[in-house]
Protein backbone atom coordinates (compact mmCIF):
# COMPACT_ATOMS: atom_id res chain seq x y z
CA UNK A 1 0.00 0.00 0.00
CA UNK A 2 1.18 3.35 -0.58
CA UNK A 3 -1.13 5.08 1.49
CA UNK A 4 -2.56 3.43 4.94
CA UNK A 5 -3.82 4.34 8.10
CA UNK A 6 -1.59 4.22 11.23
CA UNK A 7 -2.03 4.48 14.72
CA UNK A 8 -1.62 4.32 18.28
CA UNK A 9 -3.53 3.18 21.74
CA UNK A 10 -2.48 5.45 24.38
CA UNK A 11 -4.07 3.94 27.57
CA UNK A 12 -3.12 3.61 31.71
CA UNK A 13 -1.07 0.29 31.68
CA UNK A 14 -2.04 -1.57 34.98
CA UNK A 15 0.64 -2.94 37.04
CA UNK A 16 0.81 -6.64 36.43
CA UNK A 17 -2.90 -7.30 35.42
CA UNK A 18 -2.99 -8.58 31.86
CA UNK A 19 -5.83 -9.85 31.42
CA UNK A 20 -7.40 -5.95 32.27
CA UNK A 21 -4.59 -4.78 29.70
CA UNK A 22 -5.54 -7.22 27.17
CA UNK A 23 -9.43 -6.19 27.43
CA UNK A 24 -8.05 -2.41 27.17
CA UNK A 25 -6.14 -2.96 23.63
CA UNK A 26 -8.91 -4.94 22.39
CA UNK A 27 -11.57 -2.70 23.09
CA UNK A 28 -9.65 0.02 21.07
CA UNK A 29 -8.68 -2.00 18.52
CA UNK A 30 -12.24 -2.21 17.48
CA UNK A 31 -13.06 1.44 17.08
CA UNK A 32 -9.75 1.45 15.33
CA UNK A 33 -10.68 -1.52 13.18
CA UNK A 34 -13.87 0.59 12.30
CA UNK A 35 -11.98 3.77 11.19
CA UNK A 36 -9.78 1.24 8.61
CA UNK A 37 -6.65 1.22 10.43
CA UNK A 38 -4.32 -0.96 8.70
CA UNK A 39 -1.00 -0.40 11.80
CA UNK A 40 -1.44 0.03 15.36
CA UNK A 41 1.03 0.63 17.90
CA UNK A 42 0.90 -0.25 21.79
CA UNK A 43 2.56 1.32 24.31
CA UNK A 44 6.07 -0.36 26.03
CA UNK A 45 5.36 -3.47 28.49
CA UNK A 46 1.50 -3.28 27.35
CA UNK A 47 0.55 -6.47 28.94
CA UNK A 48 1.92 -6.12 32.33
CA UNK A 49 4.08 -2.69 32.71
CA UNK A 50 7.13 -2.93 34.63
CA UNK A 51 6.23 -5.61 37.49
CA UNK A 52 9.70 -6.67 38.10
CA UNK A 53 9.55 -8.97 40.58
CA UNK A 54 6.72 -11.50 38.69
CA UNK A 55 8.57 -10.74 35.09
CA UNK A 56 9.06 -14.49 34.62
CA UNK A 57 5.41 -15.19 35.44
CA UNK A 58 4.47 -12.36 32.92
CA UNK A 59 6.92 -13.69 30.01
CA UNK A 60 5.53 -17.37 30.71
CA UNK A 61 1.83 -15.56 29.09
CA UNK A 62 3.72 -14.44 26.11
CA UNK A 63 2.91 -17.33 23.91
CA UNK A 64 -0.67 -17.13 24.78
CA UNK A 65 -0.70 -13.61 24.01
CA UNK A 66 0.99 -13.80 20.59
CA UNK A 67 -1.52 -16.20 20.00
CA UNK A 68 -4.45 -13.69 20.41
CA UNK A 69 -2.54 -11.07 18.48
CA UNK A 70 -1.83 -12.84 16.02
CA UNK A 71 -5.48 -13.86 16.13
CA UNK A 72 -6.78 -10.76 15.96
CA UNK A 73 -4.62 -9.21 13.63
CA UNK A 74 -5.64 -11.26 10.60
CA UNK A 75 -9.68 -11.19 11.68
CA UNK A 76 -9.02 -7.27 11.60
CA UNK A 77 -6.76 -6.97 8.84
CA UNK A 78 -4.01 -4.78 10.77
CA UNK A 79 -0.61 -4.65 11.62
CA UNK A 80 -0.43 -5.15 15.95
CA UNK A 81 2.76 -4.10 17.47
CA UNK A 82 4.04 -3.58 21.10
CA UNK A 83 6.36 -4.68 23.58
CA UNK A 84 6.01 -7.24 25.98
CA UNK A 85 8.43 -9.58 28.07
CA UNK A 86 10.12 -11.94 26.49
CA UNK A 87 11.66 -15.22 28.19
CA UNK A 88 14.98 -17.12 26.69
CA UNK A 89 17.02 -19.61 28.49
CA UNK A 90 17.61 -17.79 31.89
CA UNK A 91 17.19 -14.28 30.24
CA UNK A 92 14.23 -12.21 30.21
CA UNK A 93 13.83 -9.11 27.00
CA UNK A 94 11.98 -6.20 26.95
CA UNK A 95 10.53 -7.09 23.47
CA UNK A 96 8.95 -5.57 20.50
CA UNK A 97 7.01 -8.03 18.29
CA UNK A 98 5.39 -7.13 15.29
CA UNK A 99 1.97 -9.18 13.67
CA UNK A 100 1.60 -8.83 10.68
CA UNK A 101 -1.92 -8.42 8.99
CA UNK A 102 -2.13 -12.25 8.53
CA UNK A 103 -1.39 -13.30 11.82
CA UNK A 104 1.89 -14.51 11.22
CA UNK A 105 4.99 -12.82 13.21
CA UNK A 106 6.72 -10.55 10.76
CA UNK A 107 9.55 -9.79 13.61
CA UNK A 108 11.00 -9.16 17.10
CA UNK A 109 13.08 -6.60 18.31
CA UNK A 110 14.70 -6.62 21.75
CA UNK A 111 15.24 -3.20 23.42
CA UNK A 112 19.09 -2.17 23.10
CA UNK A 113 19.35 0.18 25.73
CA UNK A 114 17.71 -0.45 29.01
CA UNK A 115 17.26 2.46 31.34
CA UNK A 116 19.06 2.28 34.20
CA UNK A 117 17.79 5.09 35.80
CA UNK A 118 14.81 3.14 36.79
CA UNK A 119 17.01 -0.03 37.18
CA UNK A 120 15.44 -1.94 33.75
CA UNK A 121 19.34 -3.11 33.20
CA UNK A 122 19.15 -5.18 36.57
CA UNK A 123 16.15 -6.93 35.72
CA UNK A 124 15.98 -7.48 31.26
CA UNK A 125 18.87 -8.39 29.11
CA UNK A 126 19.82 -6.26 26.64
CA UNK A 127 19.30 -6.90 22.84
CA UNK A 128 22.48 -6.22 20.88
CA UNK A 129 21.11 -6.11 17.24
CA UNK A 130 18.61 -3.21 15.20
CA UNK A 131 16.05 -4.67 13.57
CA UNK A 132 13.56 -3.94 10.84
CA UNK A 133 11.21 -5.84 9.53
CA UNK A 134 8.99 -6.86 5.73
CA UNK A 135 5.81 -6.22 6.66
CA UNK A 136 3.03 -6.30 4.26
CA UNK A 137 2.85 -2.14 4.61
CA UNK A 138 6.46 -2.28 3.87
CA UNK A 139 9.97 -1.65 6.09
CA UNK A 140 9.15 -1.12 9.56
CA UNK A 141 12.06 0.42 12.01
CA UNK A 142 11.84 -0.56 15.06
CA UNK A 143 13.11 1.24 18.85
CA UNK A 144 11.92 0.83 22.09
CA UNK A 145 11.29 4.22 24.58
CA UNK A 146 15.12 5.03 25.50
CA UNK A 147 16.00 4.20 22.63
CA UNK A 148 14.68 7.35 20.91
CA UNK A 149 17.84 9.26 22.90
CA UNK A 150 20.18 7.53 20.33
CA UNK A 151 20.27 8.84 17.17
CA UNK A 152 22.54 6.36 16.10
CA UNK A 153 19.91 3.34 15.83
CA UNK A 154 17.51 5.52 13.90
CA UNK A 155 20.02 6.09 11.33
CA UNK A 156 20.66 2.75 11.46
CA UNK A 157 17.37 1.83 10.54
CA UNK A 158 16.71 4.34 7.76
CA UNK A 159 19.88 2.81 6.31
CA UNK A 160 18.88 -0.60 6.55
CA UNK A 161 15.61 0.71 4.44
CA UNK A 162 12.68 1.35 7.04
CA UNK A 163 10.49 3.81 6.28
CA UNK A 164 8.70 4.02 9.05
CA UNK A 165 10.19 3.50 12.56
CA UNK A 166 7.92 2.22 15.52
CA UNK A 167 8.18 3.14 19.08
CA UNK A 168 6.40 1.73 21.88
CA UNK A 169 7.03 4.22 25.36
CA UNK A 170 6.93 4.64 28.85
CA UNK A 171 8.04 7.90 29.29
CA UNK A 172 7.17 9.98 32.43
CA UNK A 173 5.84 13.46 32.09
CA UNK A 174 8.50 15.14 33.95
CA UNK A 175 10.78 14.45 30.67
CA UNK A 176 7.91 14.52 28.17
CA UNK A 177 9.27 17.45 26.50
CA UNK A 178 12.31 15.62 25.31
CA UNK A 179 9.97 13.27 24.42
CA UNK A 180 8.24 15.46 21.62
CA UNK A 181 11.16 17.30 20.58
CA UNK A 182 13.49 14.23 19.78
CA UNK A 183 10.09 12.20 18.26
CA UNK A 184 10.54 15.24 15.53
CA UNK A 185 13.97 15.24 15.74
CA UNK A 186 14.51 11.47 14.32
CA UNK A 187 11.57 12.34 12.01
CA UNK A 188 13.44 15.09 10.84
CA UNK A 189 16.87 14.13 10.72
CA UNK A 190 16.01 10.71 8.63
CA UNK A 191 13.19 11.36 6.95
CA UNK A 192 10.99 8.69 8.12
CA UNK A 193 7.52 8.20 9.69
CA UNK A 194 7.51 8.32 13.13
CA UNK A 195 4.86 6.60 15.35
CA UNK A 196 5.63 6.69 18.72
CA UNK A 197 2.81 5.19 21.23
CA UNK A 198 3.37 6.23 25.14
CA UNK A 199 1.41 4.92 27.91
CA UNK A 200 -0.68 7.56 30.17
CA UNK A 201 -2.06 7.55 33.74
CA UNK A 202 -0.03 6.80 37.21
CA UNK A 203 2.22 4.51 38.68
CA UNK A 204 3.22 5.00 42.02
CA UNK A 205 4.58 8.59 42.37
CA UNK A 206 5.09 8.45 38.45
CA UNK A 207 2.63 10.49 36.19
CA UNK A 208 2.43 9.64 32.26
CA UNK A 209 0.70 11.98 30.30
CA UNK A 210 0.65 10.02 26.79
CA UNK A 211 2.22 12.70 24.18
CA UNK A 212 1.77 9.84 21.93
CA UNK A 213 2.77 11.18 18.51
CA UNK A 214 2.57 10.95 14.30
CA UNK A 215 5.38 12.38 12.73
CA UNK A 216 5.91 12.84 8.86
CA UNK A 217 9.21 12.69 6.98
CA UNK A 218 9.29 16.47 6.96
CA UNK A 219 8.82 16.96 10.79
CA UNK A 220 4.86 18.05 10.81
CA UNK A 221 3.05 16.38 13.86
CA UNK A 222 0.05 14.77 11.80
CA UNK A 223 -1.07 13.24 15.20
CA UNK A 224 -0.96 13.97 19.01
CA UNK A 225 -2.61 13.00 22.20
CA UNK A 226 -1.56 15.77 24.58
CA UNK A 227 -3.73 16.01 26.82
CA UNK A 228 -3.02 12.55 28.97
CA UNK A 229 -6.11 10.92 28.13
CA UNK A 230 -6.57 7.25 26.87
CA UNK A 231 -7.43 7.51 23.49
CA UNK A 232 -7.10 5.72 20.10
CA UNK A 233 -5.76 7.97 17.29
CA UNK A 234 -4.77 7.62 13.28
CA UNK A 235 -3.30 9.07 10.75
CA UNK A 236 -2.80 8.91 6.69
CA UNK A 237 0.89 7.10 5.85
CA UNK A 238 1.43 8.38 2.21
CA UNK A 239 4.90 6.31 1.18
CA UNK A 240 4.93 8.97 -1.83
CA UNK A 241 4.84 12.03 0.25
CA UNK A 242 8.21 10.29 1.66
CA UNK A 243 9.87 10.33 -1.35
CA UNK A 244 8.80 13.82 -2.43
CA UNK A 245 10.28 15.16 1.00
CA UNK A 246 13.42 13.18 0.08
CA UNK A 247 14.05 14.47 -3.35
CA UNK A 248 13.44 18.22 -2.15
CA UNK A 249 15.39 17.72 0.48
CA UNK A 250 18.12 15.39 -0.57
CA UNK A 251 19.76 14.82 2.58
CA UNK A 252 20.41 11.15 3.09
CA UNK A 253 22.19 11.12 -0.69
CA UNK A 254 24.43 13.95 1.03
CA UNK A 255 25.83 12.33 4.29
CA UNK A 256 29.32 12.31 3.90
CA UNK A 257 30.16 9.34 5.68
CA UNK A 258 33.89 9.33 5.73
CA UNK A 259 33.41 13.06 7.87
CA UNK A 260 31.97 11.14 10.64
CA UNK A 261 34.87 8.80 11.20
Amino acid sequence: MKKFRAGFIQFDVKLGMTDENLHTVMKYLDDLEKQDVKLVVLPEMWSCGFDNANLTLHAKRTPEILDILSETASKKDMIITGSIPEISGKSIYNTLYVTDRDGSIAGSYRKVHLFSLTSENKYFTPGDKSIICQTSLGSLGLMICYDLRFPEISRTLTLKGANLIIIPAQWPNVRISRWDILSQARAIENQVYIIGANRCGKENTTQFNGHSIIVDPSGKVLQWAENGNACALWAEIDMDELEQVRTYMPSLEERVPRAYD
